[in-house]
């Protein structure tokens, strides 16, 4: 009995000693604020992404081209330039970026490619939006 008493009680000092493990080595740093959904339209005369204005952050922005010919899509500002396409007539592009507080444009094709040129979408990107630590169901 004595046996089993000490097994024991040495299987209890052993898990107070793992559980104490680890504690340095994760810190509960701030996540990611959530991935904003943000939506625009190419019409033949301008490039419309709505919300205009949002904090800083993920963002992605699904455009659908609603001309007749194919368009190239260009993120443009604060030292950024991502592009996506050529997007089809009727089909939908997204540029998927990570953007600082400043302006940036939203551009359809560029003064080359089409004949009249698309006015652009403006962004005005704010200050950070809130870390995602407190939202549930993310990856």
């Amino acid at each position: 009995m004595g046996t089993r008493v000490r097994a024991c009680a040495g299987l209890a000092i052993a898990a107070a000693l793992l559980a104490g493990c680890g504690e340095d080595d994760f810190k509960n740093e701030a996540r990611a604020p959530v991935n904003a959904e943000l939506t625009g339209v190419i019409h033949d005369e301008k490039v419309t992404v709505s919300p205009a204005r949002i904090g800083a952050g993920p963002v992605s922005i699904t455009i659908s081209n609603q001309t007749d010919v194919p368009h190239t899509l260009t993120l443009e500002g604060e030292s950024v330039i991502e592009r996506e396409g050529p997007v089809a007539p009727r089909g939908t592009g997204t540029l998927r970026k990570t953007l600082e507080p400043g302006t940036y444009e939203v551009r359809a094709g560029s003064a080359k490619a089409v004949t009249k040129e698309i006015k652009p979408a403006t962004l005005r990107i704010g200050r950070e939006r809130e870390n995602s630590n407190n939202e549930l169901l993310l990856p």
